[in-house]
């Protein structure tokens, strides 16, 4: 037979020469029609009994013959689920409920003259015959009631491979899934041809093999639903890819608030946190931002917040020294003890690292430079100006065996970085959209300047509860060393108690799973977000996020803005998508931006309004409201 008269179910001659079937394309070409099923057809097919070869897959086609009594929600799902390729098709026939009741008014009475015989004749009593009998009992009440129906129902499986052992193998794996539930299958011997044509998708069911289920057992077989994550609070992080629905969620209704973002450059991951702020802004959420490529300085002045510039020269400074008011549940020398640690920690990072006679040293220095500004654990830290790094070079300077710690210091205190660190802080984070930009600051100098701005950050949070979201974008660099990437891994553990959303976003996504805090971090992030990745890291990413094939190849081919969104122990396939007035403000698209800035000149210039401009008043306006 050849495939065309197999595909449109004509019972011909069968071709068993392959080069006759080789002629079928040359003959399509002379007839001058080509059909879809022309387009779709394998190269050659052969058919036997237990088992179909098309081109160079095997398939082999089952029916479910049994079910047992109670059938539990989703028991299909781990086989629809296995990482393997094969076709499922459920063919549902309505029976008349005249007709399965009459049935069913013969088979009881057949059950209960059985169970009045058993009796009679003094016999011990049948357990099965029983059930049975109130099993019809409830169903024929139910039917009666039209509550229930009975369908003809017909369940078939495909599956394939490359060879006939690993066809095998499915085979044992997907039936032993299936027995696990008590629902047994056998292959369609000698009806192979019959059970594939039912199969593929044209609605023909061709093999017949049926079983009687009620409604109820019937909805347990289709575990063909999508994953949603619409909740009715949160905001629209995008479009499910795979039924078109929205995907709104909020984060804060998690066990913890933190997320993490993978996506190789150019994939979207910038454009996806920016829409998350922008929404999240309009929920009265405080966003602050450690911005290490400076593209949310216009973002920062669309949505009336501040934009603070970190760099050797430049006017806002942190001063390290700085001690934290203590809460009313905290003691003063708890706080001042903690915030010791943590200087010691930049220290380790200033100095690329610390003996532990060093770490002795730093540690007593910091303690008396403190004292010197009659700071102790019984001060008033509010009522006294903090010291600076001069003052503890000072220090240091006069301590015995400092020599070569007090050398390596005066870079930061008398040398270019001068500027960096021996300032007093003048920046104030009182406004719900915060921006800290690092382009500026030397690459050496980032790691330390993003762990001075975090402990900043984290200083302000602990003081009152509020909703906030921290964002560190470009989060490899914080891996970079042992302290910052500790002192990451401590905000996303200890941020829940303070209300606090740590979204750490990183395109290097080598380095940060290499670190040993990095799936630490992840762990401790009920959102994950992986948008398109590089061959060269898809492997590890894979392996830590128990990828199936079809998702790591959804990953591969994805265009920007699409990917896989975790919330819990969810997940969907997710296409961000933007309003008009949002991507004029959040794009960070070169040719856009430029596109934006050409046509604000020309409206300018032409003396007409702005309508960037309009959209920024626009966005200012939504957030005031809110």
């Amino acid at each position: 037979m050849g495939i065309l008269d197999f595909l449109k179910g004509k019972k011909n001659t069968k071709i068993e020469d392959p080069r006759i079937t080789s002629f079928l394309p040359q003959q399509i070409y002379e007839a001058g029609v080509l059909e879809l099923r022309d387009i779709i057809a394998p190269p050659a097919l052969k058919v036997s009994p237990r088992e179909l070869n098309l081109g160079d897959k095997v398939v082999r086609s089952f029916f479910v013959i049994s079910y047992p009594r109670f059938l539990a929600d989703s028991w299909f799902s781990p086989v629809i689920n296995l990482d393997k390729i094969f076709d499922v098709s459920i063919f549902v026939h309505p029976i008349d409920t005249t007709v399965i009741l009459r049935k069913f008014q013969k088979k009881v009475a057949e059950v209960e003259s059985q169970i009045n015989l058993r009796t009679e004749k003094g016999l011990v009593r049948d357990p099965k015959l029983d059930t049975a009998y109130r099993d019809l009992e409830a169903l024929r009440d139910s039917l009666q009631q039209a509550t229930e129906k009975v369908f003809d129902v017909g369940l078939y499986i495909s599956i394939y491979g490359n060879t006939d052992d690993e066809l095998d193998k499915f085979e044992s794996e997907f039936k032993s899934l299936l027995e696990s539930k008590l629902v047994y299958v056998k292959p369609a011997i000698f009806q192979q041809e019959e059970a594939f044509k039912s199969i593929i998708p044209v609605g023909t069911d061709l093999l017949g093999i049926h079983t009687q289920l009620n409604s109820e057992p019937l909805s347990s077989i289709f575990p063909f639903i999508s994953f949603e994550l619409t909740s009715d609070r949160g905001i629209l992080y995008g479009i499910n890819r795979h039924n078109s629905g929205l995907i709104l969620f909020d984060r804060f209704s998690l066990e913890n608030y933190n997320s993490v973002t993978f996506a190789k450059a150019g994939a979207g991951k910038s454009y996806t946190t920016k829409l998350e702020i922008l929404r999240s802004l309009m929920f009265g959420i405080e966003v602050i931002v450690i911005d290490p490529e400076r593209e949310y300085e216009y973002m920062a002045e669309a949505a009336g917040g501040r934009f603070f510039t970190i760099s050797l020269t430049s006017n806002h400074h942190i001063n390290p020294f700085d001690i934290p008011t203590p809460r009313p549940d905290e003691q003063p020398a708890d706080v001042l003890r903690s915030n010791i640690i943590n200087l010691v920690g930049l220290f380790r990072l200033m100095f690329g690292g610390l003996t532990p006679e060093e770490d002795a040293i730093i540690d007593r220095a910091i303690t008396e430079t403190y004292a010197l500004k009659d700071i102790t654990p019984e001060s008033d830290f509010s009522q006294i100006e903090p010291p600076l790094m001069s003052d503890f070079a000072l220090v240091l300077a006069g301590m015995e065996g400092a020599e070569n710690l007090a050398q390596k210091l005066t870079k930061y205190t008398q040398g270019t970085w001068a500027g960096f660190l021996n300032k007093p802080t003048n920046v104030n984070i009182n406004k719900n959209f915060i921006v800290f930009a690092l382009r500026d600051m030397e690459d050496e100098l980032k790691p330390i300047a993003m762990y001075i701005i975090t402990r900043y950050i984290w200083t302000a949070i602990r003081k009152d509860l509020r909703k906030r979201l921290l964002v560190i974008d470009e989060a490899w660099w914080m891996m970079k060393s042992e302290d910052t990437a500790s002192f990451l891994l401590g905000l996303a553990k200890r941020g829940r108690k303070y209300f606090l959303g740590l979204s750490t976003i990183t395109q290097d996504v080598e380095d940060f799973l290499n670190s040993p805090y990095g799936v630490p971090i992840i762990s401790n992030s009920s959102m994950q977000l992986l948008m398109k990745q590089s061959v060269s890291s898809i492997d590890i990413v894979q392996r830590t996020f128990n990828l199936t094939e079809e998702e790591k190849y959804l990953l591969l081919e994805s265009n920007v803005g699409e990917g896989i969104f975790f919330a819990g122990l969810k997940h969907v396939a997710i296409k961000v998508i933007g309003s008009y007035a949002e991507d004029q403000i959040i794009t960070s698209d070169p040719a856009q931006i430029l596109s934006i800035k050409r046509s604000k000149q020309e409206l300018k210039n032409s003396g007409k309004q702005d309508l960037q401009e309009s959209s920024i008043r626009k966005i200012q306006k939504d957030l005031e409201g809110f």
